[in-house]
C-alpha cells in the first residue's frame, strides 16, 4: 500500500523500535518512583505499564502528529496519557470479576502479584495518571482541554467502559451488530482517540482531526479482529467462540473475518487522502502491519 518511494525510504521495524522506546523512557520518568509511598501502589502501577505490549496507541499518536507536521515533543504527553489509560483498562479486564485472566503478556496479572484490591486500586490510579499527563503537555490551553475532552470520550460509558460493560453481558451472543458495537468502544474508540489526540497536538484542523478519526476507528476495528483471529484455538477451522468470549468468529469463519479486516484497512488508507502526503509513512505501515501481524 506505500509507494515505491516510501518503502525505500521507511522501516517499519526501525521506526516502532525507537518510538516505543522513546514512549517507555518518557513514561518511566513521569511515573511515581517504586519508593514513592505508597510503595505497593507505585510498584503495581509500573508492574502493569512495563510488562511488555507494542505500545501502538502511543505510536500511533505521535505518528498522527507527524502527519499534521508536528513533531514528537508537541504529542509526547499525550500519547503518555493513551497508553496510561489503556493499561488501566487491562488491568481492571483482567480481574475476576471481569475477564479472570492470571496472566497477560506471559506474566502474571496485577491482581494475582498484588491481590484483588490493590489491582483495583491501581487501575484507578493509572486513570487518574493519564488526564494528570496531558495537563503536563506543552499545548495550549485551549488544545489542553481538547485533549482532555477527547481522551475522556474515548474512556467513558459510551466509550471503553460502555464496550466492557455490553461485552461482559454478551457473554456467547452471535449478534452481527452487537459485536461490532462492543469492538467499536471497547477496542477502536481508543485508536480513534490516540490519532485525533496526535492530530490536536500538532494543531489539526477540523478536517485532518476527522481524517484521522476514521483512519484510527477503521484500524482499532481491523485491529481487534486480528486479534480475534490470532486468539482462536489452535487446529480451528470453523467460526466458534474461544472460551465463550464475544468476538467476531462467533459470526464469521476466519476467512471472512480478514476479509472484513483488510476491507477496514482499505477504508482507513482512504481516509488518508485528505491529510499532507509527506509525513504519511508510518500510519500507512502500522496499517499494513496490523492486517499482516502474526503475533
Amino acid at each position: 500500500m506505500n509507494s515505491a518511494n516510501d518503502t525505500e525510504i521507511f522501516n517499519l521495524k526501525i521506526y516502532l523500535s525507537k518510538q516505543k522506546s522513546h514512549v517507555e523512557v518518557a513514561l518511566n520518568d513521569a511515573m511515581p518512583n517504586e519508593d514513592t509511598r505508597p510503595t505497593e501502589l507505585h510498584k503495581a502501577m509500573r508492574y502493569a505499564a512495563f510488562t511488555g505490549g507494542k505500545r501502538i496507541r502511543p505510536i500511533l499518536c505521535l505518528a498522527a502528529c507527524k502527519a499534521i507536521c508536528g513533531d514528537n515533543s508537541s504529542a509526547i504527553y499525550s500519547a503518555m496519557a493513551i497508553e496510561t489509560l489503556h493499561t488501566y483498562t487491562l488491568v481492571h479486564d483482567d480481574l475476576p470479576s471481569m475477564d479472570d485472566d492470571i496472566e497477560r503478556r506471559g506474566k502474571p496479572t496485577v491482581h494475582v502479584v498484588y491481590g484483588e484490591a490493590n489491582a483495583v486500586l491501581t487501575g484507578d490510579a493509572l486513570q487518574a495518571l493519564a488526564f494528570e499527563l496531558i495537563a503536563k503537555s506543552t499545548t495550549s490551553p485551549e488544545q489542553t482541554v481538547m485533549l482532555i475532552k477527547e481522551l475522556a470520550t474515548a474512556a467513558g460509558s459510551c466509550g471503553v467502559v460502555g464496550g466492557q460493560i455490553e461485552d461482559l453481558a454478551a457473554i456467547g451472543q452471535t449478534d452481527k451488530e452487537l459485536i461490532h458495537w462492543i469492538h467499536l468502544h471497547k477496542t477502536a474508540d481508543l485508536f480513534y482517540a490516540a490519532v485525533r489526540m496526535g492530530g490536536i497536538a500538532a494543531n489539526a484542523s477540523t478536517e485532518e482531526l476527522a481524517a484521522l478519526g476514521k483512519y484510527g476507528q477503521s484500524l482499532g476495528l481491523a485491529f481487534q479482529i486480528i486479534d480475534d483471529i490470532l486468539d482462536e484455538e489452535p487446529n480451528e477451522s470453523t467460526s466458534t467462540i474461544q472460551n465463550s468470549e464475544t468476538t467476531c468468529l462467533a459470526t464469521h469463519t476466519p476467512e471472512e473475518a480478514k476479509l472484513l479486516a483488510s476491507n477496514y484497512i482499505s477504508k482507513a488508507m482512504t481516509a488518508l487522502k485528505v491529510l499532507p502526503q509527506n509525513n504519511l509513512a508510518p500510519l500507512k505501515a502500522i496499517a499494513e502491519f496490523v492486517i499482516e501481524r502474526t503475533i
